[in-house]
Parts: structure tokens; sequence; C-alpha cells
């Protein structure tokens, strides 16, 4: 029996401002990749997502970013290497402080956003990010986007990586993804991308914008929190994965 993780950008709300449905999503996700405070999220909103995951057995992950609220990350900033590697430890730092408070743990590192792009080709910024997550804990997993430069320099740090694919984001033919500027970049349509996740993750193939045929075997799948219908595009891939034999579980457990 295949097994996969499905994971959801989670804590990006900051104050009075809502985004997205966080319970909603950790009834559905394993794996929650939560926000540390530069990109989204504010503490009260991040304990209360490490809580509510702790009770659902959601696996923690920290969401690093750059130092962007107002443009929620997804901005790439020409941090030197040593800035980034700071605000990286930084970043996992304060999560770990809120999980452990919330009787939980942090067991992977993933990007957001324009740090998460910058760092499929951007050697200087994956480096830096691998430097972190090995300074602060060499037990922290990475996830990534398949044959991109952190997920190989992690590797060779001897990190563990796991592979992810994007069950509500369009690819390019040479397996980066679809710039969110670009029309049809985000998918909308709940059926169609539980279809398409569940012949990835059974055929190992998934069509590029373009139609080119990409192989990829992913570790864990996204779906994204603050899509509209987020939650119900996440049940609607859940439930068609397990309907045809895949087991939907964490790659990680809760456990250290």
């Amino acid at each position: 029996m295949s097994t996969v993780d499905l994971n959801a950008d989670l804590g990006e709300s900051f104050g009075r401002w809502i985004l997205g449905d966080d319970t909603g999503m950790l009834r559905v996700v394993t794996s929650a990749n939560v926000a540390c405070g530069f990109h989204a999220g504010d503490p009260a909103t991040l304990l209360s997502v490490c809580r509510q995951a702790a009770e659902a057995g959601v696996v923690v992950g920290a969401q690093v970013g750059y130092r962007d609220l107002a443009g929620f990350g997804r901005r790439f900033m020409d941090v030197a290497p040593q800035d980034l590697t700071a605000d990286v430890m930084y970043q996992i730092g304060a999560l770990q402080g809120l999980a452990a408070a919330a009787g939980t743990a942090v067991r992977y590192v993933k990007p957001h956003g324009a740090l998460y792009n910058a760092v499929v080709r951007h050697e200087k910024q994956a480096a830096a990010v691998v430097a972190a997550v090995r300074a602060v804990d060499p037990g922290l997993a990475v996830l990534g986007l398949p044959g991109s430069v952190l997920l190989q320099l992690a590797e060779t740090a001897g990190l563990r990586t796991v592979t992810e694919a994007f069950a509500d984001r369009a690819y390019r033919s040479d397996g980066s993804l679809l710039p969110r500027t670009e029309p049809g970049a985000v998918l909308t349509d709940a059926s169609e991308v539980a279809e398409r996740m569940v012949r990835l993750v059974r055929e190992g193939v998934v069509a590029a914008a373009d139609g080119t045929p990409l192989r990829l075997r992913p570790g864990s799948l996204c779906v994204h929190g603050d899509s509209p219908g987020g939650v119900a595009m996440a049940t609607a891939v859940r439930s068609l994965l397990e309907a045809a034999g895949v087991r939907v579980a964490a790659f990680l457990t809760t456990a250290g």
C-alpha cells in the first residue's frame, strides 16, 4: 500500500486579520507547516495552532520565510547569507518554544513563499537555510521541492530530506512552480485536484501547465491553507486518496 503525507501552511492569521481555517485543516492534514512570525502569524495564533495540532496528533513543522509581513513573504529579498541563517534560527527557535508549551515539538523545516522558490536554485540562500537547521537541531527534517539545491545541500549535510508536491499549484515543464502572477497558477477545482494527486501518488506522474508529464515521487502533498475552499480541497484529496487505497500518514511521528 502506498503512503503519503498531507501538509498545509497554517498559523498565518495576524491579530484580528484571519486567514484560512486552521481548525478545519487540522482535522484533515497529517503535518502542519506553522508560520513563525516573519511572513505571517502572531505568537497567540501560533501557540493556538500548536495546541490544536498536539490534540489532533498532527506533526508540527516550522515554516520559515523572509522578514516580510507586508508582502506575506512572497517577495524575493537579497538577504546576506549570515543574516538569513540567523533569521531562520530565530524563527525555528521561537516556534520550538511555543510548540513545547503546547505539548508538542517542531519536527521539520519548510521554507515559505519567495524563500521556498529562491532556494530551488539560489545556492547561497539554500546553504544559509541548511546551516540554520544544522545549528539549531540536526535532527530536524527539511521539506522541499524535488531536485532543489536546498534538498541537495541538506542531504549532503546529513539532514533528512523529504520531497513534496503541490496539490493546488500548477507546474512548469522543468518541475518548478508556475508563478502566482501567471493565469492558472493556483488550481481551485477540488475534484480535479484530488484526481491529479491520486494519479501522482499511484503512477508518479503529474501534468505540467503545458501538458508535459512530470515524474515525481513525493513524500508529502501540500494544500495551501490560505486558498479559497482550502479545507474542502484537502478533504477531497484525502478522501479520494484513501478510496484509492493510499494510506495518508505523516512522514514523521509526533514523538521525538
